[in-house]
């Protein structure tokens, strides 16, 4: 088969729904998310917990199974689907670990307790690559040094109960990486870590994904967490992407409330508050969806629109205001909203210009 040319995306997701059946009824967890990820690149998906981050991640590698069932999209990998073709269950099993690996949650429901450490890893090298034994156990004492334990002869000999949290993820960091994968999918690597490691733990996956050009999902509650590492910025919230956005332009300047909404609750050093700020109110219930914006009842710039129609995801330019910028640059990004290419942003919001337009006149 004929790959996909070397600028495209090595991973699609289009319009992709999930639904899990409950007695109490469907819970839409993923409504119509799309999104791409480039070779080398490293993408933050963020938003709040039940937002459908994990859920999402989980379908990447057809792991989504009932009560749960993707009910419409797809997602493809390397032009090849994921989800529809009679051949599809074997196509998963040749890329799931080989070509797209995940770091779960929590390191110590993750690793089996009654294994060694060195025998996961080399349980998957086995699986995956076909080495020998002895092959298979120098490559994992290779891998726990690339990840930055110390003394890895040893400590394969080690049961996960042994080491720390940090040590454990490090070594769920190494069995992912164990296939060589062009694909990293990191679910919450720093949940219940100190802030020290959560620092160490992002530092490696970026120093990893610099050595090894890895793509990268990095997923997380927390937008302090994918400042410093990801090249664009996906939010998440009540099962849809609300905004896209290069890492830069999102932290310089969101352009959807919510975004705005997490930036301003994330706590900064070099502002000092009484108290942290909350967004108000819950999330809706996914079981019945708003008929408008999912976010208009907690959103304080929220008009009857807003309630009344759902916003779709749309390229955004912020294009210069009056006495912002020369007619040239002004004709510039004009041309910019009209080519896809040029346009690093897009936004699930009516309002968003207008309140560009006020935050500058403010």
């Amino acid at each position: 088969m004929i790959g996909p040319p070397d600028d495209a995306p090595v991973l699609e997701v289009d319009h992709l729904q999930i639904d899990f059946v409950t007695r109490r009824g469907t819970v839409h967890a993923v409504r119509d998310v799309s999104f791409t990820i480039a070779h080398g690149e490293t993408v933050g998906l963020v938003g709040e917990s039940g937002s459908g981050k994990s859920v999402t991640a989980q379908a990447l590698l057809g792991m989504i199974e009932l009560p749960g069932k993707i009910v419409g999209g797809d997602v493809r990998w390397k032009g090849e689907s994921l989800v529809h073709g009679p051949g599809v269950r074997r196509t998963i099993e040749r890329v799931r670990g080989a070509e797209i690996a995940m770091v779960f949650q929590d390191p110590m429901t993750s690793l089996d307790p009654v294994f060694t450490i060195g025998s996961q890893i080399v349980e998957v090298l086995r699986r995956h690559r076909r080495l020998g034994r002895k092959a298979a156990k120098a490559r994992a004492v290779e891998l726990l040094d690339l990840v930055g334990i110390a003394n890895p002869a040893a400590r394969i000999k080690q049961y996960p109960f042994e080491m720390s949290g940090g040590m454990r993820q490090r070594v769920l960091i190494a069995m992912a990486l164990a296939c060589e994968p062009a694909l990293l999918v990191a679910d919450e690597p720093t949940t219940a870590l100190d802030v020290t490691i959560q620092a160490q733990i992002l530092e490696l996956i970026a120093e990893l994904q610099r050595e090894l050009q890895l793509a990268v999902l990095l997923i997380t509650h927390d937008l302090g967490v994918v400042a410093g590492v990801c090249d664009r910025v996906a939010v998440m919230y009540a099962g849809k992407i609300v905004e896209d956005a290069p890492a830069a332009d999102l932290y310089a300047e969101p352009a959807h409330p919510y975004t705005a909404g997490l930036l301003g609750s994330t706590p900064r050093l070099d502002i000092v508050l009484d108290r942290l700020v909350a967004i108000e109110g819950a999330p809706p219930d996914l079981r019945l969806p708003p008929p408008g914006c999912a976010y208009a009842t907690r959103c304080p710039h929220a008009v009857e629109r807003c309630e009344a129609e759902q916003p779709s995801l749309e390229r955004f330019v912020a294009l210069p205001l009056a006495g912002e910028a020369s007619e040239e640059d002004a004709v510039l990004a004009e041309d910019e909203l009209d080519d896809p290419a040029r346009t690093g942003r897009t936004v699930a919001c009516f309002r968003a210009d207008d309140l560009r337009r006020q935050r500058v006149s403010a």
